[in-house]
């Protein structure tokens, strides 16, 4: 893979554990989104039990576990992730309710129907997001709840700067009525469909990351990796300034059947 066309995925597992364990979230979103998403759930119990898959830090996860009654077991592949997870469960008195553990999408410690809700945002496109619909719903309860967030085009036709990057980024981005029919044949009923507003970008993603960038490369002064890991960010968020019009993430909530 050439440095031409990276993406930040393809750089050290350290670095970018280091930089983006600094923030709330690790991805696009808002309690505001989530709380909209949470409403479009119903059936949950004190002894309901969900996961939250590619948690990151846990900033939804904290949302999800003051909204909803029930049990949440927390996973992401990043051990300080967890670890800044477990913290702010404790923090803020979630910690018998919340276990954050270490783990991959790819290998869920749980039991075939155990789960009444899965909730993953910013994270599904780790494994791909007909290949998570369809491995995930095994755990899933019948009647229980997928609700993820996935990169989609809002148009039919992108200027050839923005379509090469999510090309190679993340081919399998795609318009929202393919992914909707995706959640369908994956066998769950499509429960609600929206998008996620632009401040879910900007304010609340690439804005705090803009605020440390250059303390980060202070940190890792000469360090090449680094800095192309920082240069790669750049152009994302000069991307979506650029070409949002085009593309976002969307929230698709299903319920099996």
């Amino acid at each position: 893979m050439t440095e031409e066309n990276k993406n930040i995925h393809d750089f050290d597992f350290d670095l970018i554990s280091d930089y983006f364990s600094q923030f709330e979230r690790q991805g696009p979103g808002s309690p505001e989104v989530t709380i909209k998403a949470i409403s479009f759930v119903d059936n949950l119990s004190p002894t309901s039990k969900i996961a939250d898959i590619g948690s990151g830090t846990g900033g939804q996860t904290m949302v999800l576990a003051q909204h909803v009654p029930g049990q949440i077991t927390a996973i992401d592949l990043f051990p300080k992730f967890i670890d800044k997870l477990n913290a702010l469960a404790t923090q803020l008195n979630l910690q018998d309710r919340i276990k954050g553990i270490q783990g991959s999408m790819e290998n869920l410690p749980f039991q075939e129907e155990e789960l009444d809700l899965i909730w993953s945002e910013g994270a599904i496109y780790n494994i791909g997001f007909e290949k998570g619909l369809k491995e995930w719903k095994k755990f899933l309860k019948i009647g229980g709840y997928i609700a993820v967030t996935e990169a989609s085009w809002f148009t039919d036709r992108r200027p050839k700067e923005i379509q090469d990057f999510w090309d190679m980024a993340y081919p399998e981005i795609d318009m929202i009525p393919k992914k909707v029919a995706q959640l369908q044949n994956a066998g769950y009923i499509p429960v609600a469909v929206f998008i996620l507003p632009e401040n879910c970008w900007t304010d609340n993603y690439y804005v705090p990351q803009a605020k440390i960038i250059e303390d980060f490369l202070n940190k890792h002064k000469g360090n090449p990796t680094a800095e192309g890991l920082i240069a790669e960010i750049k152009k994302e968020i000069r991307f979506y300034s650029q070409y949002k019009e085009y593309y976002g993430y969307v929230f698709y909530i299903g319920r099996k059947i």
